[in-house]
């Protein structure tokens, strides 16, 4: 069994230490039979804890964790236990991302986090399960279930899948290795037999995912797949960014930026489908010019996003 991912053990411990303060003291027994670790991993889980705190770290702004006597306690900074401010689009961002905290293994439905979110809920006039559907991060419970499921049981599964890059909606049967959340978004890791390649899919990207029968046997390791991972052959542009449109090299993976004068950008970027340089480009408008790279791929995505507004193509005719 691999090593959990850092951000399958944040999640984890996001959800154990709720749940650890609310029960008074549990066995260590109790604690990884319900998050399924073992002793040497909680004390590397707890040994984490020390470390969380606000400025200026002094003992009344850190989280207090240790093993007595073979019971797990863990107690709150004294700044939890001051009144919280929020605003509504706070609160609202609160209950949406809590919402998604307790869809994840180990999570009490019914714990000190649940009925939290369902008291601040009520305050922002939110009934039942509404805040979930307003969090692009979240996936439908059953749907990560199922995939989980089959994750354990190594069986392969049918997706009904949307891709983003071709807007269009495939079918496909994949072998999944794993489902976890990175970004804000759920996504699951999986051997697709279409492409016969590993891939990515986003859970929100799937309408449909049906568990077969069909069992299969890991005839790889499963790669190590980052959120995007560009191909060796995909095209690459060089866009010159306004001081505007700045954002793009936090959003998106870059390989190569330049400062120019005025505050200006020039990135390089690696190209998997043209519809989604098409959607870039429209989102990014007069901020950005596309300067180098595959001219076709650049003018077609250009020319066809400015012909809709009668537009010059934003292509410059002396790449540089």
């Amino acid at each position: 069994m691999p090593p959990p991912s850092a951000d399958e053990r944040l999640r984890r411990l996001l959800a154990l230490v709720p749940w650890v303060a609310a029960h008074d003291g549990p066995t260590v027994e109790e604690v990884c039979e319900r998050f399924g670790m073992t002793e040497a991993e909680l004390v590397e889980d707890l040994e984490l804890l020390f470390l969380c705190g606000l400025h200026p770290y002094t003992p009344d702004m850190l989280i207090e964790a240790d093993i007595t006597g073979g019971r797990v306690w863990i107690r709150y900074a004294e700044y939890f236990a001051r009144p919280l401010r929020l605003t509504p689009a706070e609160g609202l961002a609160l209950v949406a991302a809590g919402r998604s905290l307790l869809a994840g293994p180990g999570a009490d439905p019914s714990g000190p986090l649940a009925r939290g979110l369902d008291k601040l809920g009520r305050v922002l006039g939110i009934r039942g399960d509404e805040a979930v559907d307003v969090d692009p991060g979240s996936a439908p419970e059953a749907m990560l279930t199922s995939l989980r499921t089959a994750v354990d049981d190594r069986r392969a599964v049918e997706l009904d899948y949307y891709s983003f890059g071709r807007d269009e909606w495939t079918r496909r049967v994949v072998e999944p290795s794993s489902a976890f959340s990175a970004a804000g978004q759920w996504y699951v890791s999986a051997f697709c037999r279409t492409v016969d390649d590993e891939r990515l899919f986003r859970v929100d990207r799937i309408r449909s995912a049906t568990v077969l029968d069909e069992r299969f046997e890991p005839s790889r390791t499963p790669a190590e797949l980052a959120v995007f991972t560009p191909r060796g052959d995909d095209p690459r542009v060089e866009l010159e960014l306004k001081p505007a449109a700045r954002w793009v090299v936090e959003q998106y993976p870059v390989e190569n930026v330049k400062e120019r004068r005025g505050g200006r950008l020039r990135v390089r970027l690696a190209v998997s489908e043209q519809a989604w340089l098409e959607r870039l480009l429209l989102r990014l408008g007069k901020d950005a010019k596309v300067v180098k790279g595959d001219a076709a791929l650049a003018t077609a995505a250009a020319d066809r996003v400015l012909a809709r507004y009668g537009q010059t193509p934003a292509v410059a005719s002396n790449p540089s």
